[in-house]
């Protein structure tokens, strides 16, 4: 399975900000779309970083005053993402491994979508009910 079957399911929508918006925007912007991460892009839709909530905790941590500080100055750059052709099973393991949550999907360059591991979660999840009840279905008929 797939990446790009769960984009089919969820949509390829992503918010992003801009790298100059300050924490304060980016607080703000988590909190109305009710999500853990924004993706830093450029104007040109490519990904420069993903600011998660653990970054605005480790980034408080130097006081309130950071607030007005650019997202660039906490973000995390060294971004891992994945394509839709990546399989499920190899994105567990790098959230996994890597003990992050929300992982951007690039096509051709450019922001195609994000999954998050519990976008993972329920797919993996709706998966083994279809295989459970396949396997009712043939002990009963069968």
């Amino acid at each position: 399975m797939t990446v790009g079957l769960i984009l089919a399911s969820k949509g390829r929508d992503v918010v992003t900000i801009p790298p100059h918006r300050t924490l304060t925007d980016a607080v703000q912007l988590l909190a109305e779309k009710r999500i853990g991460a924004v993706i830093v892009a450029g104007a040109d839709g490519k990904v420069l970083g993903i600011l998660s909530e653990r970054d605005i905790v480790r980034a408080l941590a130097a006081g309130s005053h950071v607030m007005g500080d650019p997202v660039s100055r906490y973000m995390t750059s060294k971004v891992v993402t994945c394509g839709p052709d990546s399989l499920i099973g190899d994105i567990m393991e790098d959230m996994t491994s890597g003990r992050f949550r929300h992982m951007p999907v690039v096509e051709g360059g450019r922001l195609a979508g994000i999954i998050s591991i519990g976008d993972v979660v329920k797919f993996r999840l709706a998966e083994f009910q279809h295989e459970a009840e396949a396997l009712k279905e043939y002990i009963t008929v069968g």
